[in-house]
């Protein structure tokens, strides 16, 4: 038997429009079928190390597929949510060496070397989480690869100057001398994906660039029903995530404290001296902060303001589930998120004074602005949304293959 994406892109794209629909007609039938053979599952992920967006997709993806194992180069146990210490999670060699869980990406040479020593040979299909080094796995020659690629890597790609200049002689030296080895396997590995779902446009159009592939667009989950609606008009306007360059926070605060509008700020980086040293008396610091004080400040924000480039984003999806608008630079994820005047404004410039235009436009239609209207508009791209629209296409790949196309989906929790 065997497993190959023989789809066409435009079949997929439409295929996905009625995964709801599909989702709830296998839920209505799971109970009248009889089970066959259990899919193997294998999700395959860069690093856990944290609990950001990539690990959130992973967290979905074991609730589609329960019985999966997890593949990852190094895990922290201490560092990622209950919900992923209860599955059965494999780690690297890279995982033995002093220091690998702090350092981890200061091992990237060493990664091609450590996915390929993974023994996939028992797995069916192969989900892999791209943003660091993933795709790369060797799987069974007749399994189903899809890879979800956050991105391809920005540290050998796009971002390899930024990242490059960042570091140390020694460093550079070093990854002046891998990059070109590691941009060749990253082409090459590409061959061994069956299908890529890219999480935006921006992402797709950078596979494009790179590896010379199609893709299939599904945004990432977000976890919409963890925010409400806050009561009343918007007191400060917001900046939060982390403060590094390419953020581009600086732009937040010199626009706050020319307009001498009020500021929070959440997050911690390497720029927050430099944040400091600009800001004036209307901008507030508050480093980092737990979920249930960011949480209460997207509620109550006037604006995020959002001047960074992200390849999907998913702050600004959980500010607008909390029924706060938007103001961001027209540019990666947020064209496809902040969609609509209804839920914010897009500036062109990436500069303090294109934001400040930006901000006195929102001022004049502030009150007007539906709170409602802005949290249904982000319920598009909640965790459900995600599960159906993966779910439809894993099943349209799988069923040009044989009677194991329905299994997994037998076994999906409702």
């Amino acid at each position: 038997m065997t497993f190959k994406a023989t789809t066409a892109l435009p079949d997929a794209r439409a295929f996905l429009a009625d995964a709801p629909v599909l989702a709830k007609r296998r839920a209505a039938e799971a109970g009248s079928q009889s089970d066959s053979k259990q899919l193997r599952v294998a999700i395959v992920h860069y690093w856990l190390v944290s609990m950001r967006g990539g690990e959130k997709v992973v967290e979905e993806l074991c609730r589609m597929f329960p019985q999966a194992d997890i593949f990852t180069l190094v895990c922290n146990r201490d560092r990622i949510s209950d919900f992923l210490k209860t599955r059965n999670i494999h780690t690297s060699f890279l995982q033995k060496i002093p220091g690998a869980q702090r350092h981890y990406t200061k091992m990237l040479p060493l990664m091609p070397f450590a996915l390929e020593q993974f023994d996939l040979q028992d797995y069916d299909l192969v989900l892999s989480s791209e943003s660091g080094p993933a795709k790369g796995i060797i799987t069974r020659a007749d399994a189903l690869h899809i890879c979800y690629c956050h991105s391809p890597m920005r540290y050998i790609w796009d971002q390899f100057h930024v990242y490059r200049h960042g570091l140390p002689w020694v460093g550079r030296a070093l990854m002046s001398i891998t990059a070109p080895m590691l941009r060749a396997w990253d082409v090459t590995t590409a061959s061994r994906v069956d299908m890529f779902v890219a999480n935006s446009d921006y992402v797709a159009s950078r596979i494009r660039r790179f590896y010379d592939r199609e893709s299939v667009v599904i945004h990432p989950p977000v976890a919409t029903d963890d925010f409400v609606v806050g009561k009343g008009k918007g007191e400060f306007y917001l900046y939060a995530g982390q403060l590094t360059a390419y953020k581009r926070p600086d732009i937040a605060v010199r626009a706050c404290t020319e307009a001498g509008r009020k500021l929070v700020v959440i997050g911690e980086g390497e720029q927050l001296p430099y944040l400091k040293s600009i800001a004036g008396p209307t901008v507030e610091f508050l480093g980092h902060q737990p979920f249930n004080v960011l949480r209460d400040h997207l509620s109550r924000c006037r604006a995020l303001l959002f001047p960074g480039i992200e390849d999907f984003g998913i702050l600004p999806v959980e500010v607008m589930a909390s029924g706060r608008p938007v103001l961001a630079f027209d540019a990666g994820g947020a064209r496809e998120t902040v969609s609509s005047p209804h839920v914010g404004f897009r500036f062109a410039q990436q500069t303090t004074e294109a934001l400040l235009e930006t901000m006195a436009a929102f001022e004049e239609v502030e009150d007007d602005i539906d709170p409602q209207a802005i949290r249904a508009h982000a319920l598009k791209f909640s965790s459900a949304v995600f599960r159906d629209s993966l779910a439809g296409l894993i099943e349209q790949q799988l069923s040009h293959h044989g009677d194991r196309s329905a299994d997994v989906f037998r076994r999906r929790p409702g």
